[in-house]
C-alpha cells in the first residue's frame, strides 16, 4: 500500500511538471516579442541539441518584420477590425481589373512573405491586397491566436474591398492564413467568389501534433496539453479551432493545395478539407517535392499553372 502511494504521489508530480512545461510553451508559442534582430531556426533546421535545449528552456519568438518592399506601384493601408485592432496593409491596383485577391500569410510571417504570390496574381490582371495578421508584421499587438481571433483581421480586409465596390474577392492564404480564412467565412458567412488554400492544418490539435512531430517528440499527451494551456490562456476554444469543419460553410469554387513532404501537415488533412467543401467545383493538387513551404517557390510552374487555371477559368 505504501509502495502504490509512493507511485501516485510520483505519478501526480510528473503530471503537474508536464502541465506547467506544457502551458510554459503555449504561452511563448502564442506570444511574439519585439526583437527585430533576432533569428529562429524552424524545428527542422534545428540539431539535436537545439531541440533538446527548446524542449527544456522554451523558444521565444520575435514578432516578423517587414524585410522587403513591393517592386510595383503600392499604396499603404490601415485597417481596423471589429475588436479594434490596427492592422497594415498594401494594396497593389491594376488596371482594368479582373478582381482583387486578398493574400494571407502564415505563423510568423508577413505580408513581405507572400509578394512573389502577389507579383503573379497581379500579373494575371488582379488587384492585391497584403495584410499582416496582428501580431505580425507592422500590425498592433504581440498575441496570436492561430486562426481564431485572426479570422476578424480576414473579415476587415474583406470588407475594406467590399466597401471599394468590389465583388469579384479571391482569399488566398498560406498554413495558419488559409485555416483563419475558412473559420472567417464560417464565423462571419462572407461570400468570397473564390478561395485558394495551401498547407491548411485541419484542426489546430493536429497543427500543435505537427509541430511536436517537427521536434522528434510523442504526439500525445504532449499536443493535447499544448491546445488546452494555449486556448485557456490566450482565452479561445483551441480544441474548437476546426478547419476540416469551416470547410463545410465554403460554398464557392476552393482550390486546395498540399506538399507531399509537408511535416506539419497529412495529406488525410487537406483530404478532409477538400472532401468536406460543399460546392462541387474545387480542385485538391498536391506538389511532389514540396514540404511546409511556399509552393510558389518550390514548384513555380506548377504553382503558376494551377493559379491561372483557377483565378481565369
Amino acid at each position: 500500500m505504501r509502495l502504490l502511494r509512493r507511485a501516485l504521489r510520483v505519478l501526480l508530480i510528473l503530471v503537474v511538471l508536464l502541465n506547467i512545461l506544457a502551458a510554459f510553451h503555449a504561452y511563448k508559442f502564442t506570444y511574439f516579442y519585439d526583437a527585430p534582430s533576432a533569428v529562429v531556426k524552424k524545428p527542422e533546421q534545428m540539431s539535436s541539441w537545439e531541440k533538446a535545449k527548446v524542449v527544456l528552456f522554451g523558444l521565444e519568438y520575435p514578432k516578423s518584420v517587414i524585410k522587403d518592399l513591393p517592386a510595383i506601384s503600392y499604396d499603404t493601408l490601415s485597417l481596423i477590425t471589429a475588436d479594434s485592432m490596427r492592422l497594415a496593409a498594401w494594396y497593389m491596383p491594376q488596371d482594368n481589373a479582373k478582381g482583387t485577391v486578398i493574400l494571407c500569410h502564415g505563423h510568423a510571417s508577413s505580408r513581405s512573405g507572400v509578394l512573389e504570390e502577389a507579383y503573379y496574381m497581379h500579373e494575371l490582371g488582379f488587384n492585391t491586397l497584403l495584410v499582416d495578421f496582428r501580431a505580425h508584421g507592422s500590425s498592433e499587438g504581440n498575441v496570436s491566436t492561430i486562426g481564431y481571433r485572426e479570422s476578424a483581421d480576414v473579415k476587415a480586409a474583406y470588407d475594406h474591398v467590399r466597401a471599394k465596390g468590389e465583388r469579384h474577392i479571391i482569399l488566398w492564404g498560406v498554413s495558419m492564413g488559409a485555416a483563419t480564412i475558412a473559420h472567417a467565412i464560417a464565423q462571419y458567412d462572407i461570400k468570397p467568389e473564390k478561395v485558394i488554400m495551401e498547407l491548411s492544418y485541419g484542426t489546430l490539435t493536429a497543427a500543435v501534433k505537427g509541430r511536436v512531430r517537427t521536434m522528434g517528440l510523442p504526439e500525445q499527451p504532449i499536443a493535447g496539453l499544448l491546445t488546452f494551456w494555449g486556448g485557456t490562456m490566450r482565452g479561445f476554444q483551441a480544441f474548437g479551432l476546426n478547419p476540416e469543419e469551416y470547410a463545410k460553410k465554403i460554398n464557392c469554387p476552393v482550390l486546395v493545395q498540399h506538399g507531399a513532404m509537408d511535416p506539419r501537415v497529412t495529406k488525410e488533412e487537406s483530404d478532409a478539407i477538400y472532401n468536406n467543401i460543399p460546392h462541387q467545383h474545387k480542385k485538391l493538387v498536391v506538389y511532389e517535392t514540396a514540404k511546409h513551404e511556399s509552393l510558389c517557390k518550390r514548384e513555380p510552374a506548377k504553382w503558376k499553372q494551377e493559379i491561372k487555371e483557377f483565378l481565369l477559368e
